[in-house]
């Protein structure tokens, strides 16, 4: 048995004015997109703002349904909107945020599993990085160059492909 260790390199800003002027506004955008998403049942309200190769920005938020596996995280309503609307555009960055009716959220948000992998899948597909910054309503600012370094051990569509 060999005991290994994985270690990731991530940036922790203490402002949104230490980011660069185009991730501020990422930022930005995610937060107001954060107002409209529809969390009637969790009041936890999550939004995602995505800097396409083009220059757009395509957001989603979170979508929630009382059957609640039927809803859906905004960084996956951002993505898949991405995909649909501009199928040969690579993503270059992700700005996720939230908030909260019942309490402040002063911790960045991380993507679940489920978007972890959603956001891989475009890496691959693209065979392109894409930057994420995490923020919540306040507090400091967490950003990783690659969705490798949330998900190190991310399923591959290599694997479906070995015989």
């Amino acid at each position: 048995m060999n005991k290994k260790e994985i270690k990731i390199d991530y940036w922790e800003y203490d402002t949104e004015q230490e980011l660069s002027a185009q991730e501020q506004e990422l930022l930005k955008q995610a937060r107001i997109i954060t107002d409209s998403a529809y969390a009637p049942y969790s009041q936890f309200h999550v939004g995602a703002a995505l800097l396409l190769k083009n220059g757009k920005i395509v957001t989603g938020n979170n979508q929630e349904n009382v059957a609640y596996p039927s809803g859906l995280c905004a960084e996956r309503v951002a993505i898949y909107a991405a995909g649909a609307h501009y199928p040969e555009v690579p993503i270059e960055a992700i700005a996720v945020t939230c908030k909260s009716k019942t309490f402040h959220v002063n911790e960045p948000l991380s993507p679940c599993g489920a978007c972890r992998q959603a956001i891989a899948e475009y890496e691959m597909r693209y065979k392109t990085n894409i930057k994420i910054i995490l923020a919540g309503e306040t507090g400091k600012i967490r950003v990783v160059k690659s969705i490798s370094d949330l998900l190190p051990f991310m399923f591959k569509a290599e694997e479906l492909k070995k015989s």
